[in-house]
């Protein structure tokens, strides 16, 4: 249950920093207004408020974790909203980020 609850927590936060970002993008460098950033805005501080609800008290355990859910989600967006089409090296970077997230999280402590 406590990994299921901290991996939907790494889904919600990337869905909030890289959809944030994504706003922000749109918004200034594809011209769409300041509504666009000003969601963006509000979503990336959305993800800093879903990180801190991580059940670790460890703030630099989460966040490095976080990076390789970050590098994953960055890719699924761009391939579900962007069309971008990743390769065989990317999908392997993804799979080996991943591995260090389950290590950094998940793995026994004594």
């Amino acid at each position: 249950m406590l990994v299921a609850r901290s991996a939907l927590l790494f889904a919600l936060a990337a869905l909030a920093e890289i959809g944030g970002a994504w706003l922000v993008w749109q918004g200034l460098r594809e011209q769409r207004g300041l509504l666009w950033v000003g969601a963006g805005v509000l979503a990336l501080g959305a993800y800093g408020v879903v990180a801190t609800l991580q059940p670790s008290a460890e703030f630099g355990r989460v966040l490095a974790a976080y990076g390789g859910v970050f590098v994953a989600g960055s890719l699924l967006w761009g391939v579900l909203v962007d069309g971008y089409r990743p390769d065989r090296w990317d999908v392997t970077g993804v799979a080996v980020c991943l591995l260090g997230v389950g290590l950094l999280m998940y793995a026994p402590r004594g």
